[in-house]
């Protein structure tokens, strides 16, 4: 199938790794030009030559921290013409209420909930005067599967789907198409920490985190690539009708729910 996404341009933010990654270089293979910016400056360096061997010349970078005074302004300095925007960048620690404290709930949401929304408060009136734009937020399924082992970023996802849901139902009105993907477990260094600090709440010892496997759909996790094929599908224009909504792709776990 033809995307119709050739000459496309694309930022994807916490580009250097895990499902940014992925999703990077899916859309490297769909013809799109790349800005990507993360903090691991060396990471995205390997991850643009491993774009530009798919299209040379290709990929511009931007190595920094969202959460620095002015780095989203920079971005929008220099990529303000992009016509799809992934948020992807941020972490949220695990674990449950009184495990955390309020610096590190804060730190978390400031970089993934505060980062989605000024990143989307910086893009979105640009798309909007041009009369056309995509934003897509990877956000993930605790969100809508209420986790009170990973209570902050539950709460914080949540918050952005109803933040991608509120924005993308009037958005089309200019133009423009918001909305999110919530992936369940993808085999990412983040989801192995997350499950390792499962595993120590659950069973004392964090080297039983591939005990989890065993409940899952197939008996693995999604792969980033899956992810990022999704991400990329929504974003094209074979998606038009699509905004102002989350799909979920966790194997169908968050509909396992049972009053039985």
């Amino acid at each position: 199938m033809d995307l119709r996404l050739n000459g496309q341009k694309v930022l994807v933010t916490g580009a250097s790794q895990g499902i940014g990654r992925a999703t990077a270089i899916a859309f490297a293979e769909a013809g799109c030009r790349l800005h990507l910016t993360a903090r691991d400056a060396a990471s995205l360096a390997e991850l643009k030559a491993e774009c530009e061997a798919i299209r040379p010349g290709s990929v511009t970078l931007h190595p920094m921290d969202l959460t620095d005074a002015g780095a989203v302004d920079t971005l929008v300095s220099r990529c303000a013409d992009i016509d799809i925007l992934v948020n992807n960048a941020g972490v949220i620690p695990s674990g449950p209420l009184d495990s955390i404290d309020e610096a590190a709930w804060r730190a978390g949401w400031e970089l993934k909930v505060f980062g989605y929304i000024n990143m989307t408060r910086a893009f979105l009136p640009l798309m909007k005067a041009r009369g056309s734009g995509v934003i897509v937020n990877d956000i993930g399924n605790s969100g809508q599967h209420f986790d009170h082992n990973y209570v902050a970023g539950s709460s914080g996802n949540a918050s952005l789907m109803a933040f991608t849901r509120a924005l993308g139902g009037r958005s089309l009105d200019h133009g423009v198409r918001v909305l999110a993907v919530n992936p369940g477990p993808v085999a990412t260094q983040r989801m192995i920490k997350i499950m390792k600090r499962r595993a120590v709440d659950l069973y004392g010892d964090d080297s039983r985190w591939q005990e989890f496997y065993a409940s899952y759909p197939a008996g693995r996790p999604a792969t980033p690539e899956e992810v990022a094929d999704l991400i990329v599908f929504l974003a094209s224009p074979r998606a038009a009708y699509v905004t102002g909504t989350v799909v979920t792709i966790d194997g169908g776990i968050s509909s396992r729910d049972s009053i039985i």
